[in-house]
């Protein structure tokens, strides 16, 4: 596929060659202009690759040409019971421009089962352990076509706590136990919809998480597993994947799946925003003008109202592939094509990392990116975008650049308050976090009944996020936070903190020694290190 005409691999890798050059952050909802000493190195994510031209068509052949079983209009008949699952608004990140491409995809699904006289039909939002989505943000993936035909009775979040709509499928050989959606299990066809915009996601993952419960859940989210997933988005090398997997197996011997995989290319910054869409290198005058408008801005608006900006601003990704059929099969094709537009072959590890956090990560869509989240955003997923052995060595240095605001949604994210409170101030070890308090948290009424009726994450979901950095945390020497808001977050989470760059990286070399390699690489879009 030809490259995108902005910048090219060829400038995926590049190294800062005097001091006076600028290196731009992402700095939460907002952006820093610093410079890195000479010879650092800075990755950027590879160019978007040409997106599939007619969407509608590839759709078409996907369901008509599925791999491992019989396309879709043969498997369906009158008076059968389908339920379609989607991925919830987690991703992608940002959203994306509609048409939302499971509006698409979903979309040619309903016609083919009006064809085939098929209207005992049910749409779920595959949530999980997440908050429900809001009718607003149905309508916006699905359309008001869809939304106005099926909501509220055949459209809806999938409920982890629904005793009675939820059914325990077995135990896989390790005596992991498997409850999914009822109405999914019960039906003659689950089709899932899913975008997987990193390696991590989709394959066998999509059902068993994102239609199961805690029962299930707390198999492959423990701190255990995620210790011994290296890393997450290098499947082969991740006890969590293998998990899911033999979840899979299982599930796969009580329901007829149809699996409806799409990845999507780089193009992941709304076009008036240039200067996020291409390497520093390649600014022209205009680029710069953006950039210095924008960081004005941004400086003077109040946190409230930049979060409301930035959460309006949507991506015109293109689609690069779309696979149908049975999970294993389809999820090959799928992870092809990921790595096919992520990866970056990157020649030896950094003893001290630099990276600008951004405003979002999956959890915070529409909401506020609270202290835990940071953390698991840098340390969970940040620092485990690679595969074979990490970017940054072992006892090496994280450098952060984030505001690190001490503030929380209180609908979103009522139990992180009470963790990060209570729990975080009490002790940060993981293990013993896991052991001490999680199921007291996964348990309570309170947050069930949030979960349920609110808007609310899961009462356990913040220990997960936790955990999520525990590998990251056992592994790093030191994490420093650069220009937080306040210093009480990054003492309660264990992290250090500087008024600046220059002093946060001189901190690290008196860590990490004389003359260390310094790399910087840029997010987002989004990018996977292949290290040499």
């Amino acid at each position: 596929m030809p490259d995108s005409p902005l910048y090219t691999r060829s400038d995926c890798i590049r190294y800062v060659e005097k001091k006076s050059e600028k290196i731009l952050f992402h700095y939460g909802e907002g952006f820093m202009s610093e410079s890195l000493p000479v010879g650092t190195r800075v990755i950027y994510p590879p160019p978007p690759l040409r997106a599939i031209q007619d969407v509608d068509q590839a759709i078409e052949h996907a369901l008509e040409h599925p791999l491992g079983c019989d396309p879709l209009s043969a498997q369906l008949r009158t008076g059968m019971k389908v339920t379609i699952a989607f991925d919830d608004i987690s991703l992608p990140l940002p959203p994306m421009t509609t048409p939302d491409i499971r509006q698409r995809v979903i979309t040619s699904v309903l016609k083919k089962l009006a064809a085939a006289g098929v209207t005992d039909i049910h749409l779920i939002a595959a949530t999980s352990l997440h908050r429900r989505m809001t009718p607003e943000e149905l309508r916006r993936v699905l359309g008001s076509t869809i939304y106005d035909a099926f909501a509220p009775d055949r459209l809806y979040n999938h409920d982890a706590e629904d005793k009675d709509g939820n059914v325990f499928l077995g135990k896989t050989e390790k005596g992991e136990e498997i409850e999914i959606n009822r109405r999914a299990v019960e039906s003659d066809l689950l089709i899932y919809v899913n975008i997987n915009l990193v390696s991590m996601d989709g394959g066998n993952k999509s059902v068993p998480v994102g239609l199961g419960t805690y029962r299930s859940l707390r198999y492959h989210h423990t701190v255990d597993t995620l210790m011994h997933s290296l890393s997450y988005f290098d499947p082969p090398h991740s006890a969590m994947h293998h998990s899911c997997n033999r979840m899979g197996k299982v599930v796969a011997e009580h329901m007829n799946i149809f699996t409806i995989e799409t990845t999507l290319n780089n193009d992941g910054v709304p076009h008036w925003l240039t200067f996020l869409r291409k390497p520093h290198h390649r600014f022209n005058l205009l680029d710069t003008l953006n950039l210095h408008v924008n960081k004005l801005s941004t400086d003077l608006l109040p946190a409230s109202l930049k979060r409301d900006i930035f959460f309006k601003m949507y991506a015109p990704y293109g689609l690069t592939g779309i696979h149908a059929g049975r999970t294993n099969f389809v999820h090959e094709k799928t992870l092809n094509n990921i790595y096919r537009q992520q990866v970056v072959l990157v020649n030896g590890q950094a003893d001290i990392v630099v990276i600008g956090v951004p405003y979002i990560c999956p959890y915070n869509v529409n909401s506020i990116m609270n202290p835990i989240l940071v953390m698991c955003l840098a340390l969970g997923y940040f620092f485990n975008f690679y595969r074979g052995k990490p970017l940054i060595r072992r006892d090496g240095v994280y450098i952060l650049l984030y505001p690190l605001h001490e503030d929380f949604h209180p609908v979103n994210h009522p139990s992180y308050i009470e963790f990060y409170n209570r729990v975080l101030t009490d002790t940060r070890d993981p293990k013993t976090v896991e052991q001490k308090y999680e199921q007291e948290f996964a348990y309570n009424p309170k947050y069930i009944d949030l979960y349920r009726h609110s808007y609310a994450y899961h009462g356990v979901h913040p220990f997960y996020m936790w955990y999520w950095g525990c590998y990251a945390l056992s592994y790093l020497g030191k994490v420093i936070v650069v220009k937080p808001r306040t210093k009480r977050p990054a003492d309660i989470m264990g992290f250090e903190t500087a008024d600046s760059l220059p002093e946060a990286l001189e901190r690290a070399q008196s860590y990490v020694g004389p003359n260390p390699k310094i790399t910087n690489y840029q997010i987002p879009p989004l990018l996977l290190c292949d290290v040499e």
